[in-house]
């Protein structure tokens, strides 16, 4: 009897899901940006989740650089273990592989999806006391300033650099791109008057536009964004039809990643995005809950590269 019972504990131990069996070690979760913009946020989500669901160590590391670049790098060299993740954000996954100036690094051909988290609304913003007020005021003094207006970004080529590119080349608007490592960095810049404009996420404008430190000048998509339904569009402040859409984050795995492994992960952040009190601590990101799972995510991704792959090859390189 005793070796019956021995037997279907090993054969139930062997059912079990990898993600509960396998390495004990901590999973980690990097995140490619400094800490306090969106993708930082939502990654901590998901990492507290994510421990208490698997009942093990998640951690978040914070690997900026090459405008969201350089974690998805360090990631595609990871062991395919499902042990160590990474989030992504739009630019560094669709668009910056088709830039001129591109290392060759694809995420989408080298990382495996393992689910789409949120969509995060753009905003651009000025220092609430020096800075314009209004869209149409923001282009009139680009206009009329030697040079033009400088606005930050959190990196050449993101999703937020290329919507006020878009807006350059509606308006005539004179703006000149500076990079920083972060949308968080380039809103600090604008409250501490060093650049007069930036192009940033929600997650951190919001909270400088509320406390009155930053205007909110337009949401660049063609819709208010939910979670901030006081800010208008760029189009409602002057230029109408403009649509510079939004941008998104998602979570990957290294390439070679087993698919169920992948599944597995998917299926547990698709209940974790639907608990109720996670998504009151989404929303207060300034964000948007929008999970795919990896199979739906991986079609965005495949179609968004082969869009901006087209229209990188009719315009002129961004500055």
């Amino acid at each position: 009897m005793s070796l019956r019972i021995g037997l279907l504990l090993a054969a139930l131990a062997l059912s079990e899901p990898a993600l509960a069996q396998g390495s004990q070690k901590a999973i980690q979760i990097i995140v490619p940006f400094p800490p306090g913009g969106s993708a930082d946020g939502i990654a901590r989500i998901i990492a507290t989740e994510l421990g208490d669901r698997l009942n093990r160590q998640v951690f978040v590391e914070n690997k900026p650089g090459a405008g969201g670049g350089l974690g998805l790098q360090i990631l595609s060299q990871a062991p395919p273990d499902g042990d160590t993740l990474s989030i992504g954000a739009t630019g560094a996954l669709v668009i910056n592989p088709h830039v001129p100036s591109s290392t060759g690094f694809d995420p989408v051909k080298e990382l495996a999806p393992v689910a789409k988290l949120i969509d995060i609304p753009i905003v651009l913003v000025s220092n609430a006391k020096t800075g314009p007020k209004t869209i149409k005021e923001m282009i009139a003094l680009s206009k009329s300033t030697a040079g033009g207006l400088s606005f930050g970004t959190t990196g050449a080529n993101s999703s937020q650099h290329l919507a006020i590119e878009l807006l350059k080349r509606t308006t005539g608007a004179q703006l000149v791109h500076v990079p920083y490592r972060g949308s968080a960095p380039a809103a600090m810049a604008v409250i501490g008057d060093q650049i007069p404009l930036a192009s940033v996420d929600l997650t951190s404008g919001h909270p400088h536009i509320k406390a009155g430190t930053l205007s909110g000048l337009g949401i660049t998509a063609a819709q208010r964004a939910k979670s901030a339904p006081e800010i208008p569009t760029i189009a409602e402040g002057g230029v109408p039809g403009f649509d510079g859409s939004s941008g998104y984050i998602g979570i990957f795995a290294p390439p070679g990643t087993p698919a169920q492994r992948i599944r597995l992960l998917s299926r547990e952040i698709a209940a974790i995005v639907a608990k109720p009190d996670v998504q009151t601590r989404i929303a207060l990101l300034s964000v948007e809950p929008a999970y795919a799972d990896e199979a739906a995510f991986g079609k965005l991704l495949a179609a968004d590269s082969a869009k901006w792959r087209e229209l990188f090859k009719t315009m002129p390189a961004a500055n």
